[in-house]
């Protein structure tokens, strides 16, 4: 815990008040080793520059219906079609 927050006191009156501790609790749980927090993210060395781009409405949608992770999916598909074309 940050030493320059406080933590959020809980009351609970029944430990089954408790909330669930499902799955994706832990996916989204901090890791530690030690007292070090493992940082989760893009590895260093991956370098991705913000821009702003226009795309048909369509294009959007198709990769949007995929879910979670549809710009990274986009950007997968940009590669590949860089592997065999020149955009010139």
């Amino acid at each position: 815990m940050n030493a320059n927050r406080n933590a959020t006191l809980t009351e609970w009156i029944d430990p089954d008040d408790a909330p669930e501790l499902t799955d994706e609790f832990f996916e989204q749980a901090d890791l530690y080793i030690g007292e070090r927090l493992i940082r989760r993210g893009r590895p260093a060395g991956s370098r991705k520059t913000a821009t702003t781009i226009r795309f048909d409405d369509e294009v959007i949608h198709a990769f949007k219906t995929t879910g979670k992770g549809w710009q990274t999916r986009m950007n997968a598909a940009l590669k590949d079609w860089l592997k065999s074309h020149t955009p010139a």
